[in-house]
């Protein structure tokens, strides 16, 4: 069994199914379609675009990209927002954040068409998953985190599972998920007491705090699950995740690396939501 789950295999299992379902659909004269939304220039914006454009040329997505300006005013953000909701040829689309200052955000992620959300961006769809609704589109890196413990075979139903991280985006949504599985679930944040102490009861630790190797061995029961959704940036410039690796490597049963594990998935969950939003924008099951 292995001790280091890596993301590729799992996203590489993913892709595969996707590239079924988007030639399925261009065999039937759809072309699975995703916009692109981007206010500015940012480097990290750009680098980003290009990122998610390859991924969807390898499974057969068309991604349709708008550049707006960066001083563009609310007014024609939201009109621009309400084309691509009545577009019919955009399957989905992705909404570039932060958005500028002048842009209102609690006012157009409302805006988003729950059909084409393939964020969860609109509260609307964050609301489905809360009342425990199945054919809904969930959150990616939530999602990553599921499909990542089911792959490498960890059973979840009434494993005694710990998220640290209480954000709309990871912690909320995977805790509901994982109640859905019927999953003991403790959500865990910054203002818990003795956090390490309740940590170190998991069968299953999801780490989703945004703090840099934050979470250290004591934090861990040993033969623990822990799944590291971390994504930060260390003193020296380095990419790493929540956890401790080396800390906590010898202590855990099983373990995600930083980079190579549960951000390998989310890009492969995005392309399988574009799929499934234009699967039923045409009623297809």
């Amino acid at each position: 069994m292995e001790k280091v789950l890596k993301g590729k295999e799992v996203s590489q299992f993913i892709r595969e199914k996707v590239l079924r379902d988007s030639s399925k659909l261009r065999a039937d004269g759809v072309i699975p379609t995703l916009a692109v939304v981007r206010a500015g220039n940012s480097a990290d914006d750009i680098a980003y675009e290009k990122s998610i454009i390859k991924a969807c040329s390898e499974v057969g997505i068309e991604v349709k990209s708008h550049v707006l300006e960066e001083n563009i005013s609310h007014d024609p953000y939201v009109s621009f927002i309400k084309e691509i909701n009545e577009n019919k040829n955009i399957h989905g689309y992705m909404v570039f954040r932060p958005l500028p200052k002048q842009l209102d955000e609690k006012v157009i992620k409302h805006l988003i068409s729950p059909r084409k959300d393939i964020e969860c961006m609109n509260p609307l769809s964050l609301s489905r998953i809360f009342e425990g609704e199945t054919d809904v589109i969930v959150p990616c890196t939530a999602a990553a985190v599921i499909e990542m413990l089911k792959y490498y075979g960890e059973k979840l139903e009434g494993r005694n599972i710990v998220v640290i991280g209480r954000s709309l985006v990871v912690g909320r949504p995977l805790s509901m998920m994982l109640l859905k599985e019927d999953a003991t679930v403790t959500i865990c944040h910054s203002k818990t007491h003795n956090l390490a102490e309740v940590a170190s009861k998991a069968d299953i630790l999801i780490a989703a705090a945004g703090k840099a190797r934050f979470l250290k061995k004591e934090y861990v029961k040993p033969g623990a699950v822990v799944i590291d959704v971390g994504i930060n940036t260390d003193e020296n410039g380095k990419l790493c995740g929540d956890v401790d690796y080396d800390d906590v490597f010898e202590i855990a049963g099983r373990i995600t690396p930083v980079p190579g594990g549960v951000g390998a998935v989310t890009t492969a969950i995005l392309l399988r939501n574009l799929i499934k939003t234009a699967k039923k924008q045409l009623k297809l099951s």
